[in-house]
Protein backbone atom coordinates (compact mmCIF):
# COMPACT_ATOMS: atom_id res chain seq x y z
CA UNK A 1 0.00 0.00 0.00
CA UNK A 2 0.97 3.22 -0.56
CA UNK A 3 2.02 6.00 1.80
CA UNK A 4 -0.92 8.20 0.69
CA UNK A 5 -3.46 5.30 0.56
CA UNK A 6 -2.41 4.36 4.79
CA UNK A 7 -2.58 8.61 5.32
CA UNK A 8 -6.25 8.67 3.72
CA UNK A 9 -7.50 5.40 5.69
CA UNK A 10 -6.01 6.25 8.79
CA UNK A 11 -7.94 9.64 8.60
CA UNK A 12 -11.15 8.34 7.17
CA UNK A 13 -11.26 6.15 10.24
CA UNK A 14 -10.31 8.76 13.12
CA UNK A 15 -13.53 10.65 11.10
CA UNK A 16 -15.55 7.35 11.75
CA UNK A 17 -14.98 6.83 15.39
CA UNK A 18 -15.34 10.28 16.01
CA UNK A 19 -19.23 10.24 14.08
CA UNK A 20 -20.18 6.82 15.93
CA UNK A 21 -19.24 8.67 19.08
CA UNK A 22 -21.31 11.49 18.48
CA UNK A 23 -24.20 9.37 17.60
CA UNK A 24 -24.10 7.02 20.55
CA UNK A 25 -22.81 3.82 18.34
CA UNK A 26 -19.80 2.19 19.10
CA UNK A 27 -18.11 -0.87 17.61
CA UNK A 28 -18.63 -4.57 19.47
CA UNK A 29 -16.00 -5.44 22.34
CA UNK A 30 -14.44 -8.36 22.14
CA UNK A 31 -14.95 -9.65 25.02
CA UNK A 32 -19.12 -8.97 24.81
CA UNK A 33 -21.40 -12.12 25.53
CA UNK A 34 -21.88 -13.98 22.48
CA UNK A 35 -25.60 -13.49 21.05
CA UNK A 36 -28.59 -15.58 22.65
CA UNK A 37 -27.38 -15.57 25.43
CA UNK A 38 -29.41 -14.66 28.43
CA UNK A 39 -28.27 -11.64 31.01
CA UNK A 40 -28.54 -12.38 34.35
CA UNK A 41 -31.31 -10.80 36.39
CA UNK A 42 -30.40 -8.79 39.46
CA UNK A 43 -32.44 -9.92 42.88
CA UNK A 44 -34.73 -7.14 44.32
CA UNK A 45 -34.00 -6.68 48.28
CA UNK A 46 -36.97 -7.06 50.11
CA UNK A 47 -37.51 -3.83 52.24
CA UNK A 48 -37.42 -4.37 55.87
CA UNK A 49 -40.18 -2.83 57.92
CA UNK A 50 -38.77 0.21 60.27
CA UNK A 51 -38.46 -1.82 63.49
CA UNK A 52 -39.32 1.76 65.10
CA UNK A 53 -43.16 1.05 63.17
CA UNK A 54 -43.16 -2.37 63.98
CA UNK A 55 -42.80 -1.41 68.12
CA UNK A 56 -45.49 0.98 67.04
CA UNK A 57 -47.95 -1.40 65.64
CA UNK A 58 -47.73 -3.90 68.25
CA UNK A 59 -48.23 -1.04 71.50
CA UNK A 60 -51.08 -0.50 69.18
CA UNK A 61 -52.52 -4.61 68.90
CA UNK A 62 -51.89 -4.80 73.10
CA UNK A 63 -52.78 -1.68 73.95
CA UNK A 64 -56.71 -2.49 71.59
CA UNK A 65 -56.86 -5.80 72.98
CA UNK A 66 -56.13 -4.56 76.77
CA UNK A 67 -59.09 -1.84 76.06
CA UNK A 68 -61.41 -4.82 74.86
CA UNK A 69 -60.56 -6.91 77.54
CA UNK A 70 -60.94 -4.43 80.11
CA UNK A 71 -64.18 -3.37 78.95
CA UNK A 72 -65.21 -6.95 78.35
CA UNK A 73 -64.47 -7.90 81.83
CA UNK A 74 -65.85 -4.48 83.28
CA UNK A 75 -69.26 -5.15 81.47
CA UNK A 76 -69.24 -9.13 82.98
CA UNK A 77 -68.01 -8.07 86.54
CA UNK A 78 -70.90 -4.99 87.00
CA UNK A 79 -73.65 -7.64 85.95
CA UNK A 80 -72.19 -10.02 88.03
CA UNK A 81 -71.69 -7.97 91.01
CA UNK A 82 -74.37 -5.35 90.39
CA UNK A 83 -72.02 -2.43 90.55
CA UNK A 84 -73.91 -0.27 88.44
CA UNK A 85 -77.06 -2.12 87.27
CA UNK A 86 -80.11 -0.51 85.91
CA UNK A 87 -78.02 2.70 86.11
CA UNK A 88 -77.99 2.56 89.90
CA UNK A 89 -81.10 2.97 90.43
CA UNK A 90 -82.52 1.10 92.98
CA UNK A 91 -85.72 -1.30 92.50
CA UNK A 92 -87.37 -4.15 93.86
CA UNK A 93 -88.94 -7.06 91.85
CA UNK A 94 -91.33 -9.59 92.07
CA UNK A 95 -90.26 -12.97 90.70
CA UNK A 96 -91.57 -15.91 90.18
CA UNK A 97 -89.95 -19.59 90.42
CA UNK A 98 -92.33 -21.71 88.02
CA UNK A 99 -93.44 -25.52 88.67
CA UNK A 100 -92.71 -25.85 84.78
CA UNK A 101 -88.77 -25.06 85.58
CA UNK A 102 -88.27 -27.90 87.41
CA UNK A 103 -85.45 -30.06 85.89
CA UNK A 104 -85.83 -33.56 88.17
CA UNK A 105 -86.42 -34.78 91.63
CA UNK A 106 -83.62 -37.05 92.73
CA UNK A 107 -83.48 -38.82 96.30
CA UNK A 108 -80.14 -38.23 97.68
CA UNK A 109 -78.23 -39.23 101.24
CA UNK A 110 -76.83 -36.57 103.10
CA UNK A 111 -74.29 -36.96 105.15
CA UNK A 112 -76.12 -38.03 108.52
CA UNK A 113 -76.89 -41.25 106.33
CA UNK A 114 -80.99 -39.55 105.83
CA UNK A 115 -82.50 -40.23 102.42
CA UNK A 116 -84.02 -36.49 101.67
CA UNK A 117 -85.64 -35.50 98.50
CA UNK A 118 -83.47 -32.81 96.20
CA UNK A 119 -85.30 -30.65 93.31
CA UNK A 120 -83.30 -29.31 90.36
CA UNK A 121 -84.34 -26.46 88.49
CA UNK A 122 -83.78 -25.39 84.75
CA UNK A 123 -81.23 -23.02 84.97
CA UNK A 124 -81.77 -21.71 81.44
CA UNK A 125 -85.07 -20.92 81.90
CA UNK A 126 -83.97 -19.10 85.12
CA UNK A 127 -81.66 -17.03 83.48
CA UNK A 128 -84.30 -16.35 80.30
CA UNK A 129 -86.71 -15.12 83.19
CA UNK A 130 -84.06 -13.13 85.52
CA UNK A 131 -83.38 -11.78 82.11
CA UNK A 132 -86.44 -10.38 80.86
CA UNK A 133 -86.72 -8.52 83.95
CA UNK A 134 -83.81 -7.05 83.67
CA UNK A 135 -82.04 -8.71 87.07
CA UNK A 136 -79.35 -10.01 84.74
CA UNK A 137 -77.70 -9.51 81.46
CA UNK A 138 -75.22 -11.78 80.43
CA UNK A 139 -77.29 -15.40 80.52
CA UNK A 140 -74.61 -17.37 79.82
CA UNK A 141 -72.51 -16.04 82.29
CA UNK A 142 -75.17 -16.73 85.03
CA UNK A 143 -75.71 -19.78 84.04
CA UNK A 144 -72.28 -20.17 84.83
CA UNK A 145 -71.87 -19.30 87.77
CA UNK A 146 -74.83 -21.26 88.75
CA UNK A 147 -73.04 -24.63 87.47
CA UNK A 148 -70.14 -23.64 89.61
CA UNK A 149 -72.43 -22.63 92.53
CA UNK A 150 -75.02 -25.61 92.27
CA UNK A 151 -77.24 -22.98 92.09
CA UNK A 152 -79.77 -25.51 90.42
CA UNK A 153 -80.32 -27.11 93.59
CA UNK A 154 -80.36 -23.76 95.76
CA UNK A 155 -83.63 -22.19 94.72
CA UNK A 156 -87.09 -23.17 95.29
CA UNK A 157 -90.46 -22.74 93.75
CA UNK A 158 -92.42 -19.53 94.90
CA UNK A 159 -92.58 -15.89 94.42
CA UNK A 160 -89.78 -14.01 95.70
CA UNK A 161 -88.72 -10.11 96.35
CA UNK A 162 -85.61 -9.37 94.26
CA UNK A 163 -83.68 -5.97 93.47
CA UNK A 164 -81.50 -4.56 91.14
CA UNK A 165 -79.06 -4.38 93.12
CA UNK A 166 -78.47 -8.02 93.97
CA UNK A 167 -75.63 -9.91 92.55
CA UNK A 168 -75.58 -13.24 91.03
CA UNK A 169 -75.13 -14.71 94.81
CA UNK A 170 -77.74 -12.87 96.32
CA UNK A 171 -80.20 -13.49 93.19
CA UNK A 172 -79.48 -17.24 93.99
CA UNK A 173 -80.19 -17.08 97.61
CA UNK A 174 -82.95 -15.12 97.71
CA UNK A 175 -84.80 -17.65 95.33
CA UNK A 176 -85.67 -19.67 98.40
CA UNK A 177 -87.33 -19.40 101.70
CA UNK A 178 -84.76 -17.16 103.82
CA UNK A 179 -84.35 -17.53 107.44
CA UNK A 180 -86.79 -15.00 108.15
CA UNK A 181 -89.96 -17.00 106.44
CA UNK A 182 -91.83 -19.28 107.64
CA UNK A 183 -89.97 -23.07 106.84
CA UNK A 184 -91.92 -25.07 104.92
CA UNK A 185 -92.52 -27.99 107.51
CA UNK A 186 -91.35 -31.61 106.47
CA UNK A 187 -92.13 -35.12 107.33
CA UNK A 188 -89.98 -38.29 107.58
CA UNK A 189 -91.72 -40.97 106.27
CA UNK A 190 -90.39 -44.72 105.85
CA UNK A 191 -92.27 -46.99 103.38
CA UNK A 192 -92.03 -50.39 104.03
CA UNK A 193 -90.82 -53.03 101.89
CA UNK A 194 -94.13 -55.20 100.04
CA UNK A 195 -96.66 -51.86 100.77
CA UNK A 196 -99.17 -51.68 97.55
CA UNK A 197 -99.46 -48.12 96.04
CA UNK A 198 -103.07 -47.98 97.59
CA UNK A 199 -100.98 -48.70 101.11
CA UNK A 200 -98.41 -45.75 100.36
CA UNK A 201 -100.92 -43.14 99.39
CA UNK A 202 -102.33 -44.16 103.22
CA UNK A 203 -98.98 -43.66 104.87
CA UNK A 204 -98.73 -40.25 103.03
CA UNK A 205 -101.90 -39.08 104.19
CA UNK A 206 -101.57 -40.13 107.69
CA UNK A 207 -98.68 -38.03 107.62
CA UNK A 208 -100.12 -35.04 105.95
CA UNK A 209 -98.17 -35.42 103.01
CA UNK A 210 -101.57 -34.94 101.18
CA UNK A 211 -105.03 -36.12 101.04
CA UNK A 212 -105.91 -39.52 99.69
CA UNK A 213 -107.75 -38.19 96.77
CA UNK A 214 -105.02 -35.79 95.88
CA UNK A 215 -102.86 -38.44 96.17
CA UNK A 216 -105.27 -40.70 94.48
CA UNK A 217 -105.51 -38.88 91.12
CA UNK A 218 -101.67 -38.10 90.90
CA UNK A 219 -101.04 -41.72 90.99
CA UNK A 220 -103.60 -42.44 88.47
CA UNK A 221 -103.64 -39.72 86.20
CA UNK A 222 -99.93 -37.72 86.52
CA UNK A 223 -98.07 -38.57 83.61
CA UNK A 224 -94.46 -38.91 84.73
CA UNK A 225 -92.79 -38.04 81.47
CA UNK A 226 -89.46 -38.28 83.18
CA UNK A 227 -89.34 -42.25 83.81
CA UNK A 228 -89.60 -44.52 80.87
CA UNK A 229 -90.83 -47.29 83.11
CA UNK A 230 -93.99 -45.81 84.41
CA UNK A 231 -96.60 -46.64 81.79
CA UNK A 232 -98.47 -43.16 80.88
CA UNK A 233 -100.60 -44.48 78.51
CA UNK A 234 -102.53 -46.76 80.83
CA UNK A 235 -103.97 -43.47 82.87
CA UNK A 236 -106.55 -43.38 85.25
CA UNK A 237 -105.34 -46.48 86.74
CA UNK A 238 -102.82 -46.08 90.63
CA UNK A 239 -101.73 -49.53 90.14
CA UNK A 240 -99.75 -47.97 87.12
CA UNK A 241 -97.16 -47.01 89.70
CA UNK A 242 -97.30 -50.67 91.51
CA UNK A 243 -93.63 -51.96 91.77
CA UNK A 244 -91.90 -48.95 91.16
CA UNK A 245 -92.07 -46.67 94.52
CA UNK A 246 -89.26 -47.57 95.76
CA UNK A 247 -89.00 -48.89 99.75
CA UNK A 248 -87.19 -46.36 101.95
CA UNK A 249 -87.33 -43.53 104.04
CA UNK A 250 -87.90 -40.14 102.30
CA UNK A 251 -88.16 -36.51 103.66
CA UNK A 252 -91.62 -34.96 102.13
CA UNK A 253 -93.37 -31.42 102.27
CA UNK A 254 -96.27 -31.19 104.34
CA UNK A 255 -99.25 -30.27 101.96
CA UNK A 256 -96.71 -30.65 99.39
CA UNK A 257 -97.57 -31.13 95.39
CA UNK A 258 -98.06 -35.27 95.72
CA UNK A 259 -96.50 -35.27 92.29
CA UNK A 260 -93.30 -34.58 94.10
CA UNK A 261 -93.61 -37.39 96.51
CA UNK A 262 -94.06 -39.76 93.79
CA UNK A 263 -91.48 -38.39 91.60
CA UNK A 264 -88.98 -38.67 94.69
CA UNK A 265 -89.87 -42.49 94.95
CA UNK A 266 -89.71 -43.34 91.36
CA UNK A 267 -86.31 -41.28 91.50
CA UNK A 268 -84.93 -43.65 94.11
CA UNK A 269 -86.15 -46.37 92.25
CA UNK A 270 -84.07 -45.34 89.28
CA UNK A 271 -81.28 -44.29 91.13
CA UNK A 272 -81.01 -47.98 93.25
CA UNK A 273 -81.90 -50.30 90.78
CA UNK A 274 -81.74 -49.48 86.75
CA UNK A 275 -78.35 -47.36 87.81
CA UNK A 276 -77.06 -50.47 90.01
CA UNK A 277 -73.95 -51.35 88.31
CA UNK A 278 -74.07 -54.41 89.61
CA UNK A 279 -77.75 -55.49 88.46
CA UNK A 280 -77.15 -54.17 84.90
CA UNK A 281 -75.83 -57.83 83.71
CA UNK A 282 -78.29 -59.38 85.53
CA UNK A 283 -81.10 -57.34 84.06
CA UNK A 284 -79.48 -58.26 80.36
CA UNK A 285 -79.33 -61.89 81.38
CA UNK A 286 -83.22 -61.69 82.06
CA UNK A 287 -83.74 -59.23 79.07
CA UNK A 288 -82.03 -61.91 76.69
CA UNK A 289 -84.39 -64.84 78.25
CA UNK A 290 -87.92 -62.79 77.73
CA UNK A 291 -88.06 -61.29 81.03
CA UNK A 292 -88.20 -57.08 80.72
CA UNK A 293 -88.16 -54.55 83.45
CA UNK A 294 -91.86 -55.24 84.16
CA UNK A 295 -91.66 -58.93 84.35
CA UNK A 296 -88.95 -59.17 86.59
CA UNK A 297 -90.40 -56.19 88.78
CA UNK A 298 -94.02 -58.37 88.77
CA UNK A 299 -91.92 -61.71 89.79
CA UNK A 300 -89.76 -59.80 92.54
CA UNK A 301 -93.47 -57.90 94.07
CA UNK A 302 -94.76 -61.99 94.39
CA UNK A 303 -91.64 -63.24 96.06
CA UNK A 304 -92.12 -60.03 98.15
CA UNK A 305 -95.38 -60.61 99.62
CA UNK A 306 -94.57 -64.47 100.14
CA UNK A 307 -91.05 -64.19 101.68
CA UNK A 308 -90.24 -64.88 105.37
CA UNK A 309 -87.41 -63.02 104.60
CA UNK A 310 -84.77 -65.83 104.13
CA UNK A 311 -86.24 -67.49 100.99
CA UNK A 312 -86.33 -65.37 97.97
CA UNK A 313 -84.36 -67.31 95.95
CA UNK A 314 -86.09 -70.38 96.47
CA UNK A 315 -89.88 -69.00 95.85
CA UNK A 316 -88.08 -67.57 92.91
CA UNK A 317 -87.10 -70.90 91.96
CA UNK A 318 -90.76 -71.59 92.32
CA UNK A 319 -92.25 -68.93 90.12
CA UNK A 320 -89.77 -69.64 87.07
CA UNK A 321 -90.53 -73.67 86.94
CA UNK A 322 -93.78 -72.91 87.18
CA UNK A 323 -93.81 -70.03 84.68
CA UNK A 324 -91.36 -72.06 82.22
CA UNK A 325 -92.81 -75.61 82.43
CA UNK A 326 -96.20 -77.50 82.12
CA UNK A 327 -95.40 -79.66 85.53
CA UNK A 328 -98.30 -80.52 88.05
CA UNK A 329 -99.47 -77.05 87.72
CA UNK A 330 -99.80 -76.08 84.21
CA UNK A 331 -98.40 -73.01 84.08
CA UNK A 332 -100.70 -71.48 87.28
CA UNK A 333 -98.37 -69.68 89.87
CA UNK A 334 -101.52 -70.31 92.55
CA UNK A 335 -99.75 -67.61 94.97
CA UNK A 336 -102.81 -66.42 97.31
CA UNK A 337 -100.83 -62.82 97.58
CA UNK A 338 -101.85 -62.20 94.05
CA UNK A 339 -105.36 -63.09 95.12
CA UNK A 340 -105.38 -61.01 98.30
CA UNK A 341 -104.36 -58.10 96.06
CA UNK A 342 -107.25 -58.85 93.23
CA UNK A 343 -110.02 -59.04 97.24
CA UNK A 344 -108.61 -56.16 98.64
CA UNK A 345 -109.30 -58.28 101.76
CA UNK A 346 -108.63 -61.32 103.25
CA UNK A 347 -109.23 -64.53 101.39
CA UNK A 348 -112.17 -67.29 101.42
CA UNK A 349 -112.00 -70.55 100.43
CA UNK A 350 -114.87 -69.43 97.73
CA UNK A 351 -112.63 -67.31 96.41
CA UNK A 352 -109.91 -69.49 94.71
CA UNK A 353 -112.56 -70.52 92.73
CA UNK A 354 -115.09 -67.69 92.65
CA UNK A 355 -113.11 -64.54 92.73
CA UNK A 356 -113.01 -63.87 88.52
CA UNK A 357 -110.31 -61.72 88.11
CA UNK A 358 -106.97 -61.67 86.28
CA UNK A 359 -104.92 -61.17 89.52
CA UNK A 360 -106.60 -64.80 90.47
CA UNK A 361 -103.57 -67.11 89.93
CA UNK A 362 -105.56 -70.18 90.38
CA UNK A 363 -107.79 -69.37 87.61
CA UNK A 364 -104.97 -67.32 85.14
CA UNK A 365 -101.80 -68.79 84.46
CA UNK A 366 -98.59 -66.48 83.75
CA UNK A 367 -97.76 -63.01 85.82
CA UNK A 368 -100.46 -60.97 86.91
CA UNK A 369 -101.33 -57.68 84.98
CA UNK A 370 -99.04 -55.33 87.34
CA UNK A 371 -96.73 -56.03 90.45
CA UNK A 372 -98.99 -56.70 93.76
CA UNK A 373 -96.80 -54.62 95.64
CA UNK A 374 -93.48 -52.44 96.15
CA UNK A 375 -90.55 -54.97 96.29
CA UNK A 376 -87.12 -53.90 98.21
CA UNK A 377 -83.47 -54.57 96.56
CA UNK A 378 -83.27 -58.13 97.72
CA UNK A 379 -86.33 -59.30 96.38
CA UNK A 380 -85.63 -57.82 92.88
CA UNK A 381 -82.10 -59.37 93.09
CA UNK A 382 -83.86 -62.94 94.23
CA UNK A 383 -86.04 -62.14 90.69
CA UNK A 384 -82.92 -61.63 88.69
CA UNK A 385 -81.17 -64.66 90.41
CA UNK A 386 -83.47 -67.96 91.18
CA UNK A 387 -82.16 -70.51 92.53
CA UNK A 388 -81.29 -73.94 90.90
CA UNK A 389 -84.01 -76.19 92.20
CA UNK A 390 -86.64 -78.37 91.26
CA UNK A 391 -89.10 -76.94 93.21
CA UNK A 392 -92.94 -76.84 92.65
CA UNK A 393 -94.50 -76.32 96.04
CA UNK A 394 -94.01 -74.70 99.32
CA UNK A 395 -96.35 -74.19 102.33
CA UNK A 396 -95.56 -72.16 105.42
CA UNK A 397 -94.38 -74.64 108.36
CA UNK A 398 -95.14 -73.83 112.31
CA UNK A 399 -92.01 -72.43 112.90
CA UNK A 400 -93.60 -69.45 110.55
CA UNK A 401 -90.45 -71.35 107.42
CA UNK A 402 -91.56 -72.49 104.06
CA UNK A 403 -90.97 -76.04 103.49
CA UNK A 404 -90.21 -76.77 99.84
CA UNK A 405 -91.31 -79.59 97.59
CA UNK A 406 -90.94 -80.99 94.16
CA UNK A 407 -93.76 -83.34 93.82
CA UNK A 408 -97.34 -82.52 94.47
CA UNK A 409 -97.40 -85.94 96.33
CA UNK A 410 -94.74 -84.98 98.49
CA UNK A 411 -96.46 -81.16 99.12
CA UNK A 412 -99.78 -83.25 100.20
CA UNK A 413 -97.61 -84.70 102.99
CA UNK A 414 -96.50 -82.21 104.07
CA UNK A 415 -99.74 -80.50 104.58
CA UNK A 416 -101.00 -84.33 106.53
CA UNK A 417 -98.46 -83.73 108.63
CA UNK A 418 -98.85 -79.90 109.23
CA UNK A 419 -102.45 -81.12 109.92
CA UNK A 420 -103.75 -78.80 106.80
Amino acid sequence: MMNDDRSHTTSWDAREVRRQAASGQSRPRSDSAPQGTAKKKKKKKKKRMNPILAIVIWVVIVAVSSMVFASVGWMLANDFCSLNKNGGVYEEISFKVEEDWIKEVVTETNEDGETEEVTYYDMDKVAGALKEKGLIQYKWFFRLFAWFYHGDRKIEEGTYTLNTQMDYMALIRYMRPTTSDAKAETVNVTIPEGYSVARIIDLLAENGVGTVEDLTETAANYVFEDYDFVDNTDLGNASRLEGYLFPDTYNFYVGGRPERAFKSMLSNFKSKVLDNGELVELFEAAEARGYDLSKIINIASLIERETDGSDRANISSVIYNRLENDGETHYLLQIDASLVYAAGREITQADYTGLDSPYNLYLHTGLPPTPICNPGLSSIGAALSPASTKYYFYVKGADGKHIFNETLAGHNRTLAQLGG
